[in-house]
């Protein structure tokens, strides 16, 4: 099989304006929890994507833990490359592909942490094992091999016990969109793309846009 060869047909659903939302979170909510009924393998995984210094773009998986009319979370090391580039530049993309469903949404926005109260909250929810993860391992860091984890992991477990603290190097990010896009495959590759971005005023414009 050639790889240039390889092609599907768009057929499940359409998206037009008198039938999707005004407002791009109560559009995003509808897609989202169709997408956990359907039962689409991991619908809440997002590729994140920052910039560094250098300019040069990075992506990486990461998992959407909240929404709401403020933005979308997510939490992680600060100190790992997403980390750092999201310090030096706040301003970063996200995207959800659900295949089964045939759909992509795409969010654009600045970057800040969460309050301290809501990485707390959320860290001390998290299973025991996750907890201690998050002191073993030195995100992005280079190291010599699996062992340096597992002796990490044992050392802080040791440590803390059933009662990790949050390390004060792991936390929330919130994404707040100043622009979302939703796709839905169609045939012929004649998609429906619409493109949602925040005015002035606090209201947002819905654009159709070609595919």
């Amino acid at each position: 099989m050639n790889i240039a060869d390889l092609r599907k047909s768009y057929e499940k659903a359409e998206l037009s304006e008198s039938a999707s939302h005004a407002d791009p979170l109560k559009q995003f909510d509808q897609w989202l929890n169709e997408a956990i009924s359907g039962e689409v393998p991991e619908p809440n995984a997002m590729t994140l994507a920052t910039v560094g210094a250098d300019l040069r773009p990075t992506t990486r998986v990461v998992l959407i833990k909240g929404y709401d009319e403020r933005g979308i979370v997510w939490y992680t090391n600060y100190n790992s490359q997403k980390g750092r580039q999201l310090a030096g530049n706040p301003y970063a993309a996200l995207q959800f592909h659900w295949v089964e469903l045939e759909r992509v949404v795409r969010i654009e926005g600045i970057v800040e942490k969460v309050s301290d109260e809501e990485s707390d909250a959320y860290f001390h929810s998290r299973p025991l094992d996750s907890r201690i993860g998050a002191w073993a391992s030195p995100q992005s860091e280079v190291i010599d091999s699996r062992t340096v984890l597992v002796t990490n992991a044992a050392k802080y477990g040791a440590q803390f016990m059933l009662k990790p603290p949050r390390p004060p190097h792991w936390g929330g990010y919130r994404l707040k969109p100043d622009t979302w896009q939703f796709w839905q495959g169609r045939k012929s590759r004649l998609h429906d793309r619409l493109r949602y971005s925040l005015q002035a005023g606090g209201e947002w414009l819905r654009e159709r846009l070609a595919p």
